[in-house]
């Protein structure tokens, strides 16, 4: 078991979180349940699943909790291009999100194999 605030994946997952919950409050009204609903889910379960990893004893459920983090980050990545194809978003912020979200995913890579294949 470790802290899992002290993981730079899930405070940078966590600040994304944050950003994400920022950029749907100008989604329109209508997608309150549906699309805003759904970002808002996947970008939280990122942060959620490694915390929840983390709070296990065995590194084969912490490397399960943080390959369904990964699975929600790629989630995310297709909610965000639905985002800028449906107009929500523009093609610049949609950049920089995309961006950050592959970082996020290159670190779960990393931890998960590190998780995987230490002794």
């Amino acid at each position: 078991m470790q802290n899992y605030k002290e993981l730079l994946v899930w405070q940078k997952a966590h600040h994304f979180t944050l950003k994400m919950y920022a950029v749907v409050t100008s989604f329109p009204k209508e997608e309150t349940y549906n699309l805003t609903s759904q970002i808002k889910r996947s970008a939280s379960s990122i942060g959620t699943n490694i915390a929840e990893g983390c709070g296990r004893y065995t590194q084969k459920d912490l490397a399960n909790f943080l390959q369904t983090a990964l699975g929600s980050v790629h989630e995310l990545e297709y909610q965000l291009l639905l985002s800028k194809d449906l107009k929500f978003i523009d093609n610049e912020l949609f950049v920089e999100l995309e961006k950050e979200a592959g970082e996020i995913k290159a670190m779960l890579i990393s931890l998960i194999k590190k998780v995987r294949f230490e002794p």
